[in-house]
């Protein structure tokens, strides 16, 4: 809700500015994920951490065209850039996983584009996120996504520093059938004004020590059923060609 209103000021003041979280045997489950019982190094060909440097070969291009979309960096570093958390304190993953936030996992590296649709800049878009863990953090991050599923069914709220969201409620969604596990949400979010409702989307693949998130946003009452496929599965091929 708070990505969108700084994306709509961020273009206005700058005019020509416009920028901005399957393979393997699975089973979808009641949290919204599916997790691969092979262990993540050997299941994905990582075996630590990956440098800025990979993800960033691993991630799209500004200018990139991903399906019916385009790809760009993410430039709302300030002021728009300060941490998130959340009440209660379980559904932090849920936001923790936003750019600029580091309270949960502390990733070693992290590269953020934005993916949205040249004839419809405003209308639905796109962060992606990709992080590298040391110390088996990234199947941490997947198990607090899980435990926040059950939490924060029934809504929560997103504090920042001058402002605060309040999402009505939490729903676990089909998990593509992608990396050594996967978790996608729905989430039902409450305007500034408190008139009108809107959905985001959240999906996180984790693939070894990385994690893949796709967070959509809807400028409208529209729920268009989650995070659109063709992002997740051309983001998805393009890190497994460049970690192989």
């Amino acid at each position: 809700m708070y990505q969108t209103e700084a994306r709509q000021w961020c273009r206005a003041a700058a005019a020509a500015l416009v920028t901005v979280l399957c393979a393997g045997a699975v089973a979808c489950g009641s949290s919204g994920g599916h997790q691969n019982d092979r262990p993540a190094a050997q299941a994905d060909g990582v075996p630590g951490p990956l440098s800025k440097a990979r993800l960033t070969a691993a991630s799209f291009t500004d200018g990139e065209k991903v399906g019916a979309f385009i790809a760009s960096e993410y430039d709302l570093d300030s002021p728009f850039g300060d941490e998130y958390s959340a009440r209660p304190a379980d559904c932090l993953p849920f936001v923790s996983l936003k750019k600029g936030t580091r309270r949960y996992g502390a990733p070693v590296a992290e590269v953020n584009r934005e993916v949205y649709r040249p004839d419809e800049p405003l209308q639905e878009n796109t962060a992606v996120q990709l992080r590298s863990y040391a110390h088996g953090d990234a199947a941490r991050v997947m198990k607090a996504l899980g435990r926040a599923a059950t939490a924060c069914r029934d809504g929560f709220t997103e504090d920042r520093s001058v402002a605060e969201a309040h999402y009505l409620d939490a729903r676990a969604l089909t998990a593509p059938r992608t990396g050594d596990e996967a978790a996608a949400f729905r989430f039902t979010v409450r305007d500034a004004g408190g008139e009108q409702k809107h959905y985001e989307y959240l999906t996180v693949v984790r693939s070894g020590s990385t994690t893949l998130s796709f967070r959509t946003e809807i400028d409208s009452p529209e729920d268009v059923g989650g995070v659109p496929g063709s992002v997740i599965e051309d983001q998805w091929k393009k890190f497994r060609a460049a970690t192989k």
